[in-house]
């Protein structure tokens, strides 16, 4: 492999190359970089066994070929050098690789070529009356709806399904839509949206994403239109001009079904708090000074024109404080965990949000009036006699 390339032109996709890789550990294979020379072009491929990037860059090509190197040091490399011409190659044995940018020159060792496993082609558009093909859609409104439900996926991938964002296309009379779900077992988020290309893209029994890929994704994605397909054990995304593609593998559990707390939300004699939220969020931070170990939890105190919130922490005091409020119903009081609060507060837009009770230990549902598509189910905390907070799972 002999090949020249501009150093601004690679080192985007070079770091987001590394980004997926391990550090130091997991097998040697695993920590590499494979720089591919051909027609005009260098691709630069990367994985973890389970995610997979590659980007695809202009280039000088002298002759072609193709070599792995230690990921980290080569990008770290590459990173620091200065802009301008790079010149790649690898020696007469294969043994190394020689990275020159004018006077500089550098060696670094080159991996074993039977360590290069094939990476998953991207599957182009299907055949007319065919099943699949490819559909683009915005980089910008993805990487929304994963901060927007992230938060409520379970961190622990022993808890499978609830350990996945779930996208699911829905139809009913009121028409085709696509909701994405997160749920963690305490909390529950879904923002639905109509896209009757994502719609069609699916499968019926919808799409699992592991919470452990999304960070590596939303790093990847960008404002940019990208281009999506589903294979049979993947998904695939590409940027609109194909330079970079990026794939991760699907789950299959069995996603658990919402729809029964979602129904509850339903019922005429919840309760309903509506509150400004911007200065629910300010009295939240504040009460949080009081929380403790062992109580982590804000009272929220129910009365008609206001709701006062109150906190008492051992060894740190308590905090009371009152807000304008509109209630009705007939709770009297219930607890949340004070910091996830706040979290699901800051995904929210609208100035007021409106709280949906149905029970001092059952859904609390939470709407605004500016985010229409998109909700969250929080679990109360359980109020014990001698005070001790411990909590329920949904």
């Amino acid at each position: 492999m002999f090949v020249k390339v501009n150093r601004d032109e690679i080192i985007e996709g070079l770091q987001k190359s590394a980004g997926i890789i391990p550090a130091k550990t997991g097998a040697a294979f695993l920590r590499s970089i494979w720089l591919e020379a051909a027609e005009g072009s260098l691709k630069i491929m990367s994985t973890d066994s389970s995610l997979e990037f590659c980007g695809e860059y202009p280039a000088r090509v002298d002759t072609p070929g193709r070599v792995g190197v230690q990921g980290r040091a080569f990008c770290d490399l590459v990173r620091k050098l200065p802009a301008g011409e790079l010149t790649l190659k690898a020696d007469a044995e294969g043994k190394n690789v020689l990275v020159e940018q004018g006077s500089r020159k550098y060696k670094l060792p080159a991996n074993e070529p039977e360590w290069f496993q094939p990476f998953a082609p991207f599957p182009e558009a299907a055949a007319e009356g065919e099943a699949g093909g490819t559909v683009f859609w915005s980089g910008d409104f993805l990487h929304e709806i994963i901060e927007k439900i992230g938060f409520c996926i379970s961190e622990e991938d022993s808890m499978e399904a609830i350990a996945c964002l779930y996208l699911k296309p829905e139809q009913d009379a009121s028409g085709k839509r696509v909701e994405v779900c997160g749920l963690n077992g305490h909390q529950f988020a879904m923002f639905t949206f109509v896209n009757d290309d994502i719609f069609n893209l699916l499968p019926r029994e919808g799409a699992l994403i592991q919470r452990k890929y999304l960070a590596e994704l939303k790093k990847w994605l960008g404002s940019e239109e990208i281009e999506l397909s589903l294979g049979e054990k993947r998904l695939f995304l590409r940027t609109g001009d194909h330079r970079e593609t990026f794939s991760l593998p699907l789950s299959f559990y069995q996603y658990p079904n919402y729809q029964g707390f979602l129904s509850k939300l339903k019922d005429p004699a919840s309760s309903r708090l509506t509150v400004q939220r911007a200065e629910l969020m300010e009295s939240l931070e504040r009460i949080s000074i009081f929380n403790t170990d062992s109580n982590r939890c804000t009272y929220f105190l129910f009365s008609p024109g206001e709701v006062v919130l109150y906190s008492q922490g051992q060894d740190v005091g308590t905090a009371q404080e009152p807000l304008a409020a509109a209630f009705q119903g007939d709770l009297q009081r219930i607890a949340f965990p004070t910091r996830n609060l706040i979290e699901i507060l800051s995904h929210y837009t609208s100035e007021q949000v409106t709280f949906t009770l149905t029970g001092p230990e059952a859904p609390c549902g939470i709407a605004g009036d500016k985010d229409q598509n998109y909700s969250v189910i929080i679990m109360p905390m359980m109020i014990q006699d001698e005070t001790y907070y411990a909590e329920e799972n949904a």
